[in-house]
């Protein structure tokens, strides 16, 4: 991987801790450098439109100067026994700019009230009060949900740098 990341083909993004405020070791995520690129070497077989917005809210915020890596928060969930355990959720993106801290998740359609829920999960594990932002596909105007997350059109997020 260091050679295709040497190459500028695929750029690694490091799992942290949110509330321990330390990095993981592994496992790492990669994103392309270039979707053409991983377009073309697919032969176009492959139109996972949530990968692929994913890796485009990557890439346009290394574009605009920030720092980016995964958050994970831990929750509780229970498991086959009904006991209680920690759960780690994954928040796709934890913008940092100097001082300034965004979470981002990525969700191409939120069609269903659970689905939100799913997205929305990791933001409420979350106790500080850094900004967070939904980037979607499936509306037209941004706006803010009861608990303060912006939820944009990925089109807006894309064309407008100060959005976050």
């Amino acid at each position: 991987m260091n050679h295709l990341e040497d190459a500028f083909l695929f750029s690694e993004c490091k799992r942290f801790d949110v509330k321990g405020k330390s990095y993981f070791d592994y496992p790492n995520k990669y994103y392309c450098e270039d979707i053409g690129l991983r377009n073309a070497r697919t032969g176009f077989r492959q139109q996972e439109m949530t990968h692929i917005m994913e890796n485009i809210i990557y890439n346009e915020l290394v574009i605009r100067g920030y720092s980016v890596d995964i958050g994970i928060v831990y929750g509780n969930g229970k498991d086959d026994k009904g006991r209680t355990v920690q759960v780690p959720r994954e928040i796709d993106f934890i913008a940092t700019k100097g001082g300034k801290k965004t979470y981002i998740q990525s969700a191409y359609a939120l069609p269903t009230e659970e689905k939100a829920e799913v997205e929305n999960r990791p933001f409420t594990l979350v106790i500080d009060s850094f900004p967070k932002v939904i980037v979607r596909h499936d509306i037209r105007k941004k706006w803010y949900d009861d608990n303060g997350v912006l939820n944009i059109n990925i089109l807006d997020f894309l064309l407008d740098e100060t959005c976050i």
